[in-house]
């Protein structure tokens, strides 16, 4: 991946050649906004709008003619998170910006794409009803808008985990090859401040007052308080010189326990906005 971080930085018909045909192609569309999200940052918003064109154009065709708005939606979030890390230095707006297109794009996915949403929502409708039909027959008539609902969620939530995957990758990219080890440490430290702390958990609650999606805007607002529960993991470990067989095991974990230790990352992220956890954990001393 290195290699192919400093072959499109050779120049910008590398960059926009290989950003166009990997979104071209089904599976690869993520190489395409890597590299597009590496120029921004590196290059600047300009330099990376004439590359992000290009990767554009085969993103647009998915969408309209393949009716798979994967490549497009998590094109312009990386697009957007990277204009922001690059103009800000600041991983609070950079996750802000993309929380709230990842809403707007769940908000308008159901009137882009009416056929797909209808085709998943008659599958999981017939998914609950045949494999779960207490579940089914307690929603009763309000089964299908409560798919309906979580299928434009977990579609839009899906984009904003690529999205950001895709930020860190080109992050990653950058820092091998102009300032190794930058993004371990970056990570380490990556910690919400309490302005945007509140914004992203008063918008997971706020749905039914607003009459929105509920579970689009506590998927997306969530997401970054996860990712931020996540660097605090990472940070402590690093900070108490510990081996990585403890992130195996948390990461096992997760996998084990699912939400229930997702939500409390979530938490642990919000609390470590204020108390800056990390901040009031001692390195451990030399042996004597």
């Amino acid at each position: 991946m290195r290699a192919l971080a400093q072959f499109v930085m050779r120049g910008p018909l590398q960059a926009s050649g290989v950003a166009a045909l990997t979104t071209a192609i089904p599976l690869l569309f993520w190489v395409g906004t890597a590299v597009v999200g590496l120029v921004i940052l590196r290059l600047g918003i300009r330099q990376g709008l004439n590359v992000g064109l290009w990767a554009l154009l085969p993103a647009l065709g998915w969408s309209w003619f393949g009716q798979d708005p994967t490549a497009l939606a998590v094109l312009l979030e990386v697009m957007l998170m990277t204009a922001l890390l690059r103009v800000t230095s600041s991983w609070d707006k950079a996750l802000c910006g993309g929380t709230f297109l990842a809403i707007v794009i769940g908000l308008v996915l159901p009137q882009l794409y009416p056929g797909l949403m209808d085709i998943l929502v008659q599958t999981g409708v017939q998914f609950y009803q045949q494999y779960n039909a207490d579940v089914a027959q307690s929603l009763g008539n309000n089964l299908e808008s409560v798919i309906r609902q979580t299928m434009s969620a977990s579609m839009a939530g899906t984009y904003l985990a690529l999205a950001i995957g895709m930020t860190l990758l080109a992050r990653g990219w950058q820092a091998a090859l102009y300032n190794p080890g930058g993004l371990r440490t970056e990570f380490h430290g990556l910690r919400l401040s309490p302005v945007f702390a509140v914004v992203f958990a008063v918008t997971m609650v706020i749905g039914p007052v607003l009459g929105l999606n509920t579970v689009l805007l506590a998927w997306a607002a969530g997401t970054p308080l996860f990712l931020a529960g996540l660097a605090l993991v990472h940070g402590v470990v690093a900070r108490k010189k510990l081996s990585r067989q403890w992130l195996v095991m948390f990461y096992v974990a997760l996998v084990l326990l699912g939400p229930s230790l997702m939500i409390l990352l979530v938490v642990l992220a919000f609390v470590d906005s204020w108390l800056n956890i990390r901040g009031r954990i001692n390195p451990p001393g030399p042996v004597a």
